[in-house]
């Protein structure tokens, strides 16, 4: 099966997901390189888009994630692995064990506060063009 990595100039998301509970822990991205390496060694590999490079979940923290199944979506531009987490269970780099810990509150202000930007933003455009 192709995973189609040009969408996203040559990277796909990966959803990690806990294999037990289905709690998502985190998101990375793959290159072809990273996922080949997670398939064949059965430990989840990312490629940095900061450093460029490849890295292995844990391989400093002992906090490794073991690949139980993998999947794709139906366009196969995004990989799913339900994982068993190995070590003390961190996933996150803020030692929690899920990266998703801050709950965007519904139907709050921030769609309104970026409305509201946008609405200043065009005063502001507003005002210079009057200026000029």
């Amino acid at each position: 099966m192709e995973i189609d990595f040009d969408k996203m100039q040559g990277l796909v998301p990966a959803v990690i997901q806990d294999a037990d509970t289905g709690e998502v822990l985190m998101v990375g991205f793959m290159n072809r390189q990273a996922l080949d390496m997670t398939l064949h060694s059965g430990f989840v590999t990312f490629y940095s888009r900061t450093r460029q490079t490849l890295w292995t979940k844990g391989e400093t923290s002992g906090n490794r994630l073991q690949v139980v199944a993998a999947w794709t979506d139906c366009d196969r531009d995004t990989v799913l692995l339900r994982v068993r987490v190995l070590g003390e269970g961190k996933v996150c780099h803020t030692g929690t064990r899920s990266c998703f810990t801050q709950e965007l509150p519904l139907g709050s202000a921030l769609g309104s506060a970026l409305v509201g930007q946008e609405k200043v933003g065009q005063e502001k455009d507003g005002q210079e063009r009057a200026e000029r």
